[in-house]
């Protein structure tokens, strides 16, 4: 099986690669045509999918990934989100979304103020590249879910729906 991966995330790629253990993965730069930060559900999600349709149209024989992180407000505050898309070449997209949590204020205020996540919790934990390793969701969650974690479990709801339909099974 091929599978192009439209992000050069290595905690991303990770995630992939633990779902699709015995895929052939390469990795392009895909766009996801939606903002630096998503701030809704259906922006993070429309940018999982145009990163996957992007991807598949890349080679021949494969299936195209798209996973995008975002937040989404909530009437108690904004939480993070995250979705994941699957493009055949037939252009059939499979779309699923994973875990959410609150984020602390001083973090959703940075973000409304247009900064993007990455570069908040960079500052907030003192740290440089926690998008590329632990993610939000790792630092919040005290280490007990990684970004990679986060993302594999997104993965596996994609490629169980994916499964279910290539063998044809129907309601």
């Amino acid at each position: 099986m091929k599978i192009v991966i439209g992000t050069q995330n290595p905690a991303k790629r990770k995630a992939v690669q633990l779902v699709f253990p015995d895929a052939f993965c390469s990795v392009v730069d895909a766009p996801s045509d939606v903002s630096a930060q998503p701030f809704s559900d259906e922006e993070t999600k429309t940018g999982a999918i145009n990163r996957a349709l992007y991807s598949v149209k890349q080679t021949t024989g494969a299936i195209g990934i798209g996973l995008e992180g975002g937040v989404m407000e909530m009437p108690d505050g904004l939480y993070l989100c995250n979705w994941g898309a699957i493009a055949t070449e037939n252009e059939e997209v499979y779309t699923a979304s994973g875990a959410r949590i609150k984020l602390p204020a001083e973090v959703a205020v940075a973000l409304q103020q247009g900064t993007e996540l990455g570069d908040v919790m960079d500052e907030y934990v003192q740290q440089h590249g926690v998008r590329h390793k632990e993610g939000a969701i790792g630092i919040f969650t005290n280490q007990l879910v990684s970004r990679q974690e986060m993302f594999a479990h997104v993965l596996l709801l994609l490629k169980g729906q994916w499964e279910y339909t290539k063998k044809g099974c129907t309601d």
